[in-house]
C-alpha cells in the first residue's frame, strides 16, 4: 500500500531542463516518487510527495524545488496533531 495525501496540493516541481538523471532523487525520496527514465527524473506519483525537501537538498542540479513543511498537507496534518483547525495562508483563513 502506497501512503497518500492530499491530492493537487503538493509544491514540488521538476525542471526537467536542469535535470541530469544522476538518480539522487529516486535514491533519497522515501515514497518513491521519481523514477529514472532515458537519463532524466521523472515525477511518477506527484500525490506521494510528503514534502519532505530530500530531493531538492539532494539534487546537484538545482532541477527540484520543494517548499518542505508548508501547504496545505503540512496545515491539515499539523491539525490533526494539535487538534486546531488548520490554515495554510492560501487565503480565507481556512486550509483549501
Amino acid at each position: 500500500m502506497r501512503l497518500r495525501y492530499l491530492n493537487n496540493v503538493t509544491t514540488l516541481a521538476l525542471d526537467a531542463q536542469k535535470c541530469i538523471g544522476c538518480g539522487r532523487c529516486a535514491e533519497v525520496c522515501p515514497h518513491g516518487v521519481f523514477e529514472i527514465m532515458n537519463n532524466k527524473a521523472t515525477i511518477t506519483d506527484k500525490n506521494a510527495c510528503m514534502e519532505c525537501g530530500a530531493c531538492a537538498l539532494n539534487c546537484p542540479a538545482k532541477a527540484l524545488a520543494v517548499s518542505a513543511g508548508v501547504g496545505c498537507a503540512a496545515a491539515i496534518i499539523s491539525g490533526w496533531f494539535t487538534g486546531k483547525e488548520p490554515t495554510c495562508d492560501c487565503g480565507g483563513g481556512k486550509c483549501c
